[in-house]
């Protein structure tokens, strides 16, 4: 008993690998705070974090003959957190009101979110998001948040005012958190993903 309370995480996932649920238990003790911490920044629910967690653990132990222990189990425990988490945004997605019900709860989400839509790679993603934007709103938007142009430069290539300007910027982006469900599925959910794996 007090051999397998001192042993190391690689001894544990050995022990873990050959079916000792002690070994599991405390896998499971190691890491169930850390993953439901990122997972409470998500689901904004302690029961739904409680569904995953019992889901992803579970997972654990029906795959635990596939657990190397040479590789990060930390990087393989978020995987299957990540994949049960896009289950779950999917299912969500098809289902707007909890999906926004979510995102208005998660200001830190959203704000991953808005970051990684911004960055140049994404501007085509970013495009389909606002395409229902009135023209020269959009314009100002990209003018200001994807070409980095300030406020005056913008109003300035206008002919509009400053406050105009602001005014545009915060109506589309409004918008856009109102209408981040447009994002396919698999795309909302790297975003996502990546957001849970910082943790």
């Amino acid at each position: 008993m007090e051999d397998i309370l001192t042993a190391d995480e690689a001894q544990l996932l050995l022990r873990l690998k050959g079916g000792d649920a002690l070994a599991f238990g405390l896998i499971y003790d190691r890491y169930k705070d850390r993953l439901g911490h990122s997972l409470l920044h998500l689901l904004k629910s302690d029961i739904l974090v409680e569904e995953v967690l019992q889901d992803v653990f579970l997972k654990i132990w029906e795959q635990r003959a596939s657990i190397d222990p040479t590789r990060s189990f930390k990087a393989y425990l978020y995987r299957i957190a990540e994949n049960r988490v896009y289950d779950f945004f999917r299912k969500a997605a098809k289902e707007r009101g909890i999906l926004q019900e979510i995102i208005a709860a998660n200001s830190e989400l959203y704000t991953h979110v808005e970051e990684a839509l911004l960055r140049k790679e994404n501007s085509e993603l970013l495009n389909d998001v606002l395409a229902r934007l009135p023209y020269q709103r959009k314009r100002i938007f990209v003018a200001c948040k994807l070409e980095g142009k300030s406020y005056k430069e913008v109003a300035e290539e206008f002919g509009i005012s400053t406050t105009t300007v602001n005014d545009h910027i915060q109506k589309a982006m409004q918008y856009l958190k109102a209408n981040i469900h447009r994002i396919p599925a698999g795309q909302f959910m790297f975003l996502v993903s990546v957001f849970l794996l910082k943790k």
